[in-house]
């Protein structure tokens, strides 16, 4: 398993962290450690494209920090 560091955009609020919190931990082999407005860190043995095409169905699209890779 890897831990990324991912930069989140559309998260304004409480609600928003819960819908990324969520929409991660659907992702088989994801847990996300830490996620808080604008960013998250998470755990996973799923491939970057999976994480963000799922953030990006729930509204948040995201980006990958390359240096997490």
């Amino acid at each position: 398993m890897a831990t990324l560091s991912l930069h989140i955009e559309n998260m304004h609020c409480g609600s928003c962290i819960r819908h990324v919190t969520q929409a991660l931990n659907t992702l088989p082999g994801t847990h996300a450690e830490e996620v808080r407005i604008g960013s998250a860190r998470i755990t996973t043995s799923a491939e970057p494209e999976q994480i963000q095409q799922a953030l990006k169905a729930a509204g948040y699209p995201a980006f990958v920090d390359p240096a997490s890779v």
